[in-house]
This record gives C-alpha cells, structure tokens and sequence, in this order.
C-alpha cells in the first residue's frame, strides 16, 4: 500500500465516528448505520479531493482563489434556492432553518417520524 492509499484510509475511518454520531453506537453489519457509514465515507473523501482539485487548480493558475470564491458563491445560492423549492415551508438565513409549519406540513408528509 503507498502513502496515497494509506492517507485515503485513515481518514476514511472517520466514517465511523460520524455514523455513531448520527446514530448511537450500532455493530457493523446493521444496514442502516452501514449505509450512513458508506455515505459518510463518499463525503469524507470527496471533500478531500475536491479540496485537492481546487488547490491544483489555483497553484497551477487555471484560475485564482477569488473566482473560485465567486464561482461557489454564485453555486451556494442558487442550490439553497433550489432546496427551498424542492422543501416548500422550509427556507435557510444566516443563524437557522424557518420553517412555515403548514407548508412544511405538507412538504413531511410520509417522513419517517
């Protein structure tokens, strides 16, 4: 195993730790905190290489910090607009979640409790 291999792993075994987290202490095997496991495992490494492409990308002087910046800006505003569309009654500020407990009413019907 190269030194790649081993970072990518041991960081990977923050899976677990985040899925006792969500969950309570589960024993492997149990399929729903496996599934969080797998899920918290792709979240993990994709943050990390992304990370890794952006920081490429700005040394290599493809483009600097500042349009990166701009470029996710414009990104995480149109995605919470689209998350308010498809969540009616729900809408993100700056310190929380409002919530229009009619709309959202709605918008929960059929969620797991």
């Amino acid at each position: 195993m190269n030194s790649l291999e081993r970072a990518v792993n041991k960081l990977a075994k923050w899976r677990t730790v985040f899925a006792g987290w969500q969950l309570g202490t589960r024993p492997k095997g149990e399929p729903e905190c496996d599934a969080v496991r797998d899920h918290r495992e792709l979240s993990i490494i994709l943050r990390a290489e992304v990370t890794a492409i952006v920081t490429l990308l700005i040394e290599n002087k493809i483009f600097t910090a500042e349009e990166w910046g701009t470029a996710l800006e414009k990104e995480a505003i149109q995605l919470d607009k689209d998350y308010e569309a498809k969540f009616p009654g729900f809408k993100t500020h700056e310190y929380g979640v409002d919530i229009d407990v009619k709309l959202a009413q709605e918008t929960t019907k059929g969620w797991k409790p």
